[in-house]
């Protein structure tokens, strides 16, 4: 069976063979569903502060 992912950015799930890993040197690995997480978390940005992902929401008590 194929193994599902989420983004480590919002946290959406990923389609089998869809989205980026990317390896930080240290082994850490981070799933990303799109460019747009993949530049948010490189410019780290906090996901709980935007409004858009998934912890977001959860913050601001919209879902």
């Amino acid at each position: 069976m194929v193994e599902q992912h989420i983004c480590s950015f919002c946290g959406e799930p990923l389609e089998p063979g869809t989205g980026k890993m990317f390896v930080k040197r240290d082994g850490t690995i981070f799933y990303f569903c799109s460019t747009k997480c993949q530049n948010n978390h490189k410019l780290g940005r906090v996901p709980r502060r935007v409004e858009w992902t998934t912890a977001g929401q959860k913050g601001t008590n919209k879902e």
